[in-house]
């Protein structure tokens, strides 16, 4: 049948209203879809009904992950087959609270880590404290504990290092310096500096020089060797290293120090299995540090005590928020 050239204006205007129409149903859908599903500033994969910043649990129970295998890795390291073995203790005791097999995956750097949980290849990790972020938005990672000591004290301090030959004393002597930062989403060695050294009157990459090391193990190394004028890095970092032998605390100067911080967060994938979580939970709560090569590799922690990222990561959400930071891959390194 041949269509009346008169019709066509009409059917093409029927059409458009058919299309309109069609869209207007599919905004109101989407945005019922995020009315049902508020997030805040988790990615679009995750929802945050109860209002805690971290990623629920599907309700789709088919959806929920119980892994006869567990995969648990630790933040980033200069040597990861070295944490490899200090965490064996741990991954035993892990096993047998859960009854499952568990393997230390060792993660070359930290958007690695995140994207291995965002794609459900890791179920456990410690996230350093800045990626940790990073980790909940991007990654569905829901923390859940700290190393701390028996009376719930915990926190590490971002320092402030040259070498102690050299002509900086005070902040101000960072001017026209060259100042190693460890990587852009580090909280302490980087985020922090940039928060809270303006308060002291220098600005990175305006006062001095910003190169980027990788690591603080590096960054220490390198102000050590003198290939950096002076570096910001976590105390607990380099308390390790020096009780290690890495570095001679003699051949350093410490400058500044802040007030203290959360440490590495311990977080389980969002999509667990509640009673796997329960499982995992009662591991960390229940691990005696004492006598183990966890336990002497992290001097002075004493246990993992219970935390909540809401409350424990709002210092460091109000310094990203100062830095200007987005929670997006591009933005991870």
């Amino acid at each position: 049948m041949t269509t009346h050239p008169a019709f066509l204006p009409r059917a093409a205007g029927a059409l458009s209203r058919l299309s309109l129409l069609s869209l207007s149903l599919l905004l109101a859908s989407t945005a019922l879809a995020q009315e049902e599903c508020p997030r805040g500033q988790l990615d679009d994969l995750y929802c945050d009904r109860d209002g805690d910043l971290v990623a629920d649990r599907p309700e789709d129970e088919a959806q929920w992950a119980n892994p006869d295998t567990l995969i648990f890795a630790y933040t980033p390291v200069e040597d990861p087959a070295i944490y490899a073995d200090i965490w064996e203790p741990f991954i035993t005791h892990l096993e047998e609270v859960t009854e499952r097999d568990v393997r230390f995956f060792a993660v070359q750097s930290n958007s690695a880590q995140v994207e291995a949980m965002r794609s459900g290849r890791l179920h456990i990790a410690g996230f350093s404290t800045g990626p940790t972020p990073f980790a909940v938005n991007l990654a569905g990672a829901v923390p859940f504990a700290l190393m701390g000591s028996d009376d719930g004290r915990f926190g590490y301090t971002l320092q402030l290092y040259t070498h102690v030959d050299s002509d900086i004393h005070e902040m101000a002597d960072l001017e026209g310096k060259r100042v190693a930062h460890t990587s852009p989403t580090s909280n302490s060695g980087n985020q922090a500096p940039r928060a809270l050294f303006p308060e002291e009157g220098i600005v990175p990459d305006e006062d001095y020089e910003v190169v980027y090391s990788g690591s603080h193990d590096q960054s220490m190394l390198g102000v050590v060797a003198r290939d950096y004028d002076a570096a910001p890095v976590a105390s607990e970092v380099v308390e390790r290293m020096a009780a290690r032998d890495l570095y001679d605390p003699d051949e350093v100067r410490l400058i500044y120090e802040s007030d203290s911080f959360p440490t590495t967060s311990y977080t389980y994938a969002h999509n667990l299995h509640p009673d796997l979580v329960d499982k995992i939970e009662e591991a960390f709560f229940s691990f005696d540090f004492a006598g183990t090569a966890l336990g002497e590799e992290f001097e002075g922690v004493e246990k993992f005590i219970p935390i909540n990222y809401q409350e424990h990561w709002k210092v460091i959400r109000t310094i990203q928020k100062a830095n200007g930071v987005e929670y997006t891959p591009d933005n991870l390194e």
